[in-house]
């Protein structure tokens, strides 16, 4: 059986992974859920993405993790690509979950249309967070659930630090030139980017070679459908 770590995106913490989590641990997985800084109650939300990134880093070395999947949702694509620039020898695979994939010296906001970027300066906060819209998050990121499932899912998002939005990644190579084994999920539902600005070719490219799986879904199949999120995920981190 193997160990995975699941990487929340923007506005989640690892809780909110529980119910996907769920099933992998039933085949057998040890799974493990971080919150990352700037997420976590009480955190600062001039948080920047290099403390983001260190949380996990801190967080592997306590749970003296060796020999796992990696697995990173939308913005936690920009967490895991760092994470094994450094320590790639303890990762046995990169998993991108609908994520997104950054060369060195790019930002989060250089991946995302213009309107998001004016979206997250036009509403940042006095504490430096930014929240989505309840229409947004209905319409672009949860456009398979219910919308008692919508509602009750924003419920639980909290606000998300703008500065690991706009902060640059450093890396020492590409993430084509990892030597680590890389898969790509893609929800085919998944409008959160528009289809000009598309997960799928257009950040998984950039992974060089990978392994492609594609199953039915918004952004948001954590909470729409986390078992066949589960079974995505155990397939793509099969060796």
């Amino acid at each position: 059986m193997s160990t995975y770590i699941l990487v929340h995106g923007g506005w989640h913490t690892g809780a909110e992974l529980d119910a996907t989590a769920a099933p992998l641990r039933e085949a057998g997985h040890n799974v493990h859920l971080p919150t990352l800084a700037g997420n976590r109650p009480g955190d600062s939300k001039g948080t920047g993405l290099e403390e983001a990134i260190t949380s996990l880093l801190d967080y592997i070395e306590v749970q003296a993790l060796t020999d796992f999947i990696l697995v990173g949702h939308s913005y936690g694509g920009m967490i895991i690509t760092a994470v094994a620039d450094r320590i790639g020898a303890r990762v046995r695979r990169l998993v991108y979950w609908n994520a997104f994939v950054p060369n060195d010296g790019e930002s989060l906001n250089d991946m995302v249309p213009p309107h998001y970027v004016d979206l997250f300066n036009n509403t940042v906060a006095d504490d430096g967070s930014v929240t989505l819209p309840y229409a947004l998050w209905r319409e672009a990121f949860i456009n398979d659930a219910s919308d008692e499932v919508a509602r009750a899912a924003y419920e639980v998002l909290n606000p998300h630090p703008l500065k690991t939005f706009s902060d640059k990644i450093s890396l020492s190579r590409a993430p084509a030139e990892f030597d680590i084994p890389k898969s790509f999920i893609n929800c085919t539902e998944d409008t959160a980017l528009p289809q000009s600005y598309g997960w799928h070719p257009r950040l998984s490219e950039k992974l060089g070679m990978f392994r492609l799986v594609q199953t039915s879904g918004s952004h948001e199949l954590c909470f729409s459908n986390p078992s066949r999120l589960a079974s995505a995920i155990e397939q793509a981190g099969r060796d």
